[in-house]
């Protein structure tokens, strides 16, 4: 299994994701691709900086010849040299409402599963933004220019998320910094109030400096990712990423650390991220469709189950089981194309067998065998249903007759 650990100690942000991204294995093409499919005028540099004696990759977004960051509002805080600050529309700087933005993403060329990673870390902040204004979603703008760097950075982020085609997300305790930062709500202490509204339910600590070290956009990432946190779990790493953060403190690496490899657990427990929600009105073809959807999207299970709910209305239970980097587009999916108002989600453990194939010779033709096992030892052997049905429209057999004929094939090969 491909997992994936972010070392979080200097906290995280859209540049210094995007740079460990890089270094980690993502071509710096993907990003130029994602960059030009938004057709914002906007183009990235790219460039190896040292940080307190770490050599790590520093991410700019251009906005025409200019650095796009560097027009941000006066009263957007500047911690890592971006943070695109969600502010409301009341303000008089030119702005983009999150509908805008979304329809851009949905209009540009970009696959779909990064268009859907994409809407779902700008729905993120724009939801903990309108919350701490008590205000409609609608009513949040993002700033012209600091949309134009926080689109870049997200939409290069989702795409570097899925080239990479990580099974399972883990992160350390974040970093948020200390004292006191300058927004658009005034003057609060580290971290900002959307922040610390993305960041609630992740494991926290402030050291080392006074300084913001977590912005919006990074929160939103991580949000995105639902990784598991805690020590790096065992694991071979191929490759490990450092990303640059803009300021570059005395004694202090201001780096993202991102580590790929493959675990070094299996077979055994693994992380399994299941969303589940209960309908009680959705006809059964929408749910249908659903459920093909979930599984077209990667889902790696999907169950329904009736319940009976509250005004003694019969529903459907729907569960779906999925690597948490799959995750992100099954909310959307659940969200979008349920009548659902909310999702629970939870991180399971799991254990799964080693899983090969056989193929066996029998009077109905080949059949291939499924078989699990476990540190060498088989647990479960099973025809392949698929095969099993060809083969019983082909020869006009009963399915159990084809079933029992594979089965004795494959005890009769041991």
């Amino acid at each position: 299994m491909r997992i994936a650990y972010l070392d979080c100690f200097a906290g995280i942000s859209g540049d210094m994701f995007l740079g460990a991204l890089l270094e980690a294995g993502v071509p710096a093409q993907i990003f130029h691709d994602a960059t030009a499919a938004m057709n914002l005028g906007a183009s990235l540099k790219i460039e190896t900086v040292n940080r307190s004696g770490i050599s790590s990759t520093k991410v700019h977004v251009l906005a025409g010849e200019s650095l796009a960051e560097s027009h941000a509002h006066p009263h957007i805080p500047q911690a890592e040299g971006i943070s695109p600050e969600l502010i409301h529309s009341r303000m008089h700087n030119p702005s983009r409402p999150l509908s805008e933005i979304k329809k851009m993403i949905d209009e540009s060329n970009l696959d779909y599963d990064i268009k859907s990673t994409t809407s779902i870390i700008f729905t993120l902040l724009a939801n903990s933004e309108a919350k701490i204004h008590n205000a409609p979603v609608e009513e949040i703008h993002f700033h012209e220019v600091g949309a134009v760097d926080a689109i870049v950075d997200i939409v290069c982020a989702a795409a570097g998320i899925h080239h990479l085609g990580i099974d399972a997300w883990y992160a350390s305790p974040i970093n948020v910094g200390g004292g006191m930062v300058d927004c658009a709500h005034g003057r609060f202490p580290v971290p900002a109030p959307a922040t610390a509204d993305l960041l609630r339910g992740m494991p926290t600590y402030s050291a080392h400096i006074q300084k913001e070290l977590v912005t919006p956009t990074g929160a939103a990432i991580l949000k995105a990712l639902s990784p598991s946190f805690g020590p790096q779990p065992p694991m071979r790493v191929a490759t490990i990423g450092y990303g640059a953060g803009t300021r570059n403190p005395e004694s202090f690496p201001n780096v993202l650390r991102l580590s790929v490899g493959t675990s070094d657990s299996l077979p055994g427990p693994d992380t399994v991220t299941v969303l589940e929600t209960a309908i009680d009105d959705l006809s059964p073809e929408i749910l249908a469709h659903v459920t093909e959807l979930a599984l077209a999207q990667g889902a790696l299970d999907v169950m329904t189950t009736p319940v009976h709910m509250k005004k003694n209305r019969l529903g459907t239970l729907i569960t779906l089981l999925a690597a948490p980097a799959d995750a992100p587009a099954l909310e959307r999916l659940l969200l979008t194309e349920t009548s659902t108002l909310g999702i629970r989600i939870r991180q399971d453990r799991r254990v799964t067998l080693d899983r090969t194939h056989k193929t066996v010779q029998t009077p109905y033709g080949a059949i291939r065998i499924k078989i699990g096992s476990q540190a060498g030892e088989e647990r479960n052997a099973a025809p392949e249903f698929e095969d099993c049905r060809a083969a019983s429209s082909q020869y006009g057999v009963p399915l159990k007759i084809i079933f029992q004929a594979a089965i004795a094939a494959y005890q009769n090969s041991k």
